[in-house]
């Protein structure tokens, strides 16, 4: 489990098939083989690293390349990092598993963020709900026909890959899985399978 609360924006090292090489400093101050860390908002495996040259490397199945924003990844680009959240710690954003739902499209970029998804995503936003977006924890502002927009503020915009993004850019989407388990257990009520 993640919060939303980007620990530090790193860039792509290189992508060589499944290898995905990442630099960074925060990230691995705790690091360990088989630790998770979320790059734009995907749980990622810690396969190897180099905490002193500043790099990781995680196995990124083909799978995740296609139903992700990671399958665009060329090396200088920017990234999103986070550890799971721990027992002791704040919860600042929300519960963010790190399984993207589905990628949206920048329709406006920051600071008044709008993002296109597709009809079965966008069932799930709601006004003032939460929703992650390249790995980082916002609030919904306002869901519209096929598009919903969120406020980034500039310190936000600054220390995440936000702030660089453009219009036509693709983003990684997980819904708050707490609206995806309130309509599983609806359903039932509702007859549904």
């Amino acid at each position: 489990m993640f919060t939303g609360i980007v620990e530090e924006r790193g860039t792509v090292a290189s992508r060589e098939g499944a290898k995905l090489r990442l630099s960074c400093q925060k990230v691995l101050e705790d690091v360990e083989l088989g630790a998770s860390i979320a790059v734009n908002g995907c749980c990622l495996t810690v396969v190897t690293w180099d905490a002193s040259e500043g790099w990781f490397e995680a196995d990124v199945t083909e799978e995740s390349y296609s139903r992700t924003q990671l399958g665009d990844l060329e090396p200088g680009d920017y990234v999103n990092l986070e550890r799971p959240v721990r027992l002791m710690d704040r919860l600042g954003g929300h519960l963010v598993q790190g399984h993207v739902d589905a990628v949206g499209e920048i329709v406006d970029p920051v600071p008044n963020l709008r993002v296109r998804v597709s009809a079965d995503i966008h069932r799930y936003l709601v006004e003032k709900g939460s929703v992650t977006i390249d790995g980082v924890s916002l609030t919904v502002v306002k869901p519209e026909v096929d598009t919903f927009t969120v406020a980034v503020i500039p310190h936000t915009s600054d220390v995440t890959t936000l702030g660089v993004k453009e219009k036509g850019d693709r983003v990684n989407i997980e819904i708050d899985v707490m609206a995806k388990y309130a309509e599983r257990l609806l359903a039932g009520y509702k007859g549904e399978a």
